[in-house]
Formats: structure tokens, sequence, C-alpha cells
């Protein structure tokens, strides 16, 4: 059987052959339960078409939505509004560089280039070709589907709303309904993992040499071979001789991306990176993330804690619940986990691996969720600017708050869950 015909899990390292679904079946790793593929109705694994008309669908709803003001705070007959642009202008101007980044990056930068990158390879794979640049796109298409973060914005954004009728009047735009739709757009647009398309073109738009396509049962079980290799890019199993680069590093053969049977540095990256995180939490829990200054009055500092007592004494507890779990729970538990992970997988436990490798899931699933505080301290700054009456600014605790989610984002994403399951293969256990 040959390597083209086989897929390898990204938790646990297995390998196995492929096969075509049937209607509504997915295929899933028989060790850790990861899913391989599933099928699609018209998805990628058949053809382009309906890809291309939900991408396009949400790159013009993605720019209606920048263009166009999300509410309209009015209080003392005054008036206030921004677009997502404008906010991040505000926020640079008010000397918050690091913040506007942050939102500059995750709501507008990267979205914008998830979705115009996979509309431009959809365009060309409906036409049944490969376009300019294919195998870079798709792995700048990965990148920033891993940083976008739409659907926490839009929390993010009701969240705001709802906290602004306590102190003025608001009145929607069509930039917040249109960010209602990109949420749900950019949802089904997820459907479509790049691994897919780059197989939909293997199909589509075969590489010169391509072995003809085949499959097998997909639950046929096999495991990593020494001479076989799983692209974390594209997922093709690349086998000896592998296509290598002037230096000596190993290349995928379809994508050319780096070919590595870990990640490299693993461990020891995702300590140095938790052990930031863990510094900077301290600040960003103590420090204010907000300053309310108001007319008579000098500037009060609200901190992540005292935000959640707020909306609870307010008749908001929902809201106090979730902001408690995502800027509170979430950060610490997420630490904790992936010191857990890294510590039993530095010390090559074979203690409950799949129970490991359902936590390390559930960490890179939940982890983004804390931005939701950074786009509501951002939102709120840019929409409170009544210099007569009141301003908010954001304060140096929202700062190091981001730079902790960012940096457990980073972390999560350099270890390598693969990890886990080694010493179970080291000691000769093989799973059918």
């Amino acid at each position: 059987m040959s390597a083209e015909h086989l897929i390898g899990c990204h938790d646990c390292g297995s390998l196995y052959h492929r096969e075509p679904l049937n209607s509504c079946e997915r295929a899933r790793c028989v060790r850790c339960r990861h899913e391989l593929y599933r099928w699609h109705a018209g998805g990628p694994l058949r053809r382009a078409d309906s890809l291309v008309a939900l991408t396009l669908g949400a790159v013009l709803v993605y720019l209606l939505a920048q263009s166009f003001p999300i509410v309209t705070l009015e209080m003392g007959g005054m008036a206030s509004s921004a677009t997502l642009l404008e906010a991040v202008g505000v926020l640079w101007n008010a000397g918050m560089q690091v913040i506007a980044a942050m939102v500059l990056l995750c709501a507008i930068v990267f979205p914008g280039l998830e979705l115009a990158s996979l509309l431009y390879v959809a365009v060309g794979l409906r036409r049944g070709r490969r376009v300019p640049g294919f195998n870079m796109v798709l792995r700048v298409v990965q990148g920033a589907r891993h940083w976008a973060m739409t659907e926490v914005l839009m929390i993010g954004i009701l969240i705001t709303v709802i906290k602004m009728t306590s102190m003025a009047r608001v009145v929607p735009h069509p930039g917040l309904f249109a960010f209602g739709v990109l949420t749900i757009l950019c949802a089904l647009v997820m459907r479509y993992e790049p691994k897919a398309l780059w197989e939909l073109a293997d199909r589509l738009a075969p590489r010169p040499g391509q072995a003809a396509g085949g499959g097998a049962h997909p639950h046929a079980g096999a495991h990593v071979a020494g001479a076989l290799v799983s692209c974390g890019a594209c997922g093709l199993v690349n086998g000896h001789p592998w296509q290598r680069a002037k230096n000596g590093a190993a290349h995928c053969r379809r994508c050319g991306a780096a070919l590595y049977r870990r990640i490299p540095n693993s461990i020891g990256w995702t300590w140095v990176m938790l052990a930031a995180a863990t510094l900077l939490y301290i600040p960003a829990m103590v420090l204010p993330v907000m300053y309310t200054r108001t007319i008579g009055g000098g500037a009060e500092g609200d901190t992540i804690m005292s935000g959640v007592v707020l909306f609870w004494n307010t008749g908001s507890p929902g809201l106090a619940i979730i902001i408690f779990i995502a800027s509170m729970v979430v950060p610490v538990s997420k630490l904790v986990a992936l010191a857990w992970l890294n510590a039993t997988a530095q010390l090559r436990s074979r203690m409950a691996p799949l129970a490991r490798t359902r936590a390390y899931r559930v960490v890179e699933f939940v982890g983004r969720w804390s931005m939701l505080d950074i786009f509501v301290v951002a939102l709120t700054v840019a929409l409170v600017r009544f210099d007569a009456l009141a301003t908010i600014t954001a304060g140096p605790g929202a700062i190091a708050f981001g730079c902790v989610v960012i940096v457990t984002m980073v972390a999560s994403h350099q270890f390598d869950p693969r990890l886990i399951w080694d010493p179970i293969e080291s000691n000769g256990e093989r799973h059918a």
C-alpha cells in the first residue's frame, strides 16, 4: 500500500488506510478518537462550488461589517459611534498600541486574510486548476484560521452593547447585524479544512507524477514507522525518499512544508511560554483593565474582578458569569492543564493517554475565548468618548491580560499531543 493512501492522526500519530465515506459518516482514530475526516454533502471532498458561494458571501458581508458603524451611543445630547477599524484607531491614538494591534490582527486582518485566501484557492479549484502559490496560500489559511476570532468578537460586541444600555441610549447600525451574519458564515466556512482542499486539488488538478487515487478501510490501524511521516500542513503521509532542500531538511513532496516526526523542542518551548504567561497573569489580575473618568469626578480603575462584580450587582448575572469564566476560569485552567500535559509528556508517563488527549483538545478549543475581555475593553473605549461627560481608557491590566491569552495560545500550539502516546508506542502496545 502506497503512502499516498494513508492518513495520519494529528493527536496520536497513528496511520490509517483511507477510503470514501458513506452519507454522514465520520472516520475516527481508534486510539484517541480524533476525527480524521468526514463526509460532506457537496462539501470539499466532492467539489468546490459550495465553498466558492459561501466564501464569496462571507467576503461581501465582511466588507459590510468593516464599513459600517456597529452602534451609536447617545448621552446628554452627544453621540458617539465607530466602525471596528475606527475603534482600532482610537486605541492607537490614545497610546494603547498593544491592544490596538491585538484587535486589528485577530478581528480584522486574520479573518480577512483567511476569507480572501480561501476564495482565491476555491475559484481556482472550481475551474479545475491550482492557482499560483496554491501551497503557500493554503498554509496562510491554516495560520490565519488559528488566530481569526470573529465569533469571540461577536460575543464581545453583544456584551458591550448590553453594558452600554445602563449608561446611554444604544442605536444599532448595519455593522452590528453584518457581524452577526459574518459569524454564521465563518462557522460554515470552517467546515472546509485546508487538508481536504489539498486532496481535492490532487483529484481536480493532479501534480506531475502523482499516483492514482485509491482507498482502503479507514479503521485498519497502523502505527508511525520510522520511514513514514505525516505532513503537519497538508496531511500527506510521506515515505522515503523524502524531498530534501539544500540544507538537508526534509520537506513534504506535495506542499513543500518542513517535515518533522515531532515538533522540535516542543516540551522546552511549552515550558518557556507557560512561565511567561504565569508571570503576566499576576499584573493582569491586579492592575486595572479600564479607567473611567466622569464629569465632577476623578478616574476610577476597574480590574477584571471588579467588572464581574459590577455586572452581578447591576442585574446582569449571566454576563458576570460569562466574563468570570472567560477571564479567570479559562486562563487559569489552561495554564494548569498545559503544565500537567507537558510534565507528563516530559516524564514519558503512560497514565490515561486518552484522558490527557481530550484535555488537550479542550485547551485548544477554549483558549481563544479569553480574548473576550480585550474586545469588550476595546469597543468600550472606542464608543465612550463624551469628553464633557465621560471617557474610558484602557489600563495596563488589559495589555498584560491580552499578552497572557496570546502566549497561552502559542504554548498550546507548540505542545505536540503525539508525545502523550509515544511511551505507549515504545513499549510495544498496539491498537487495532
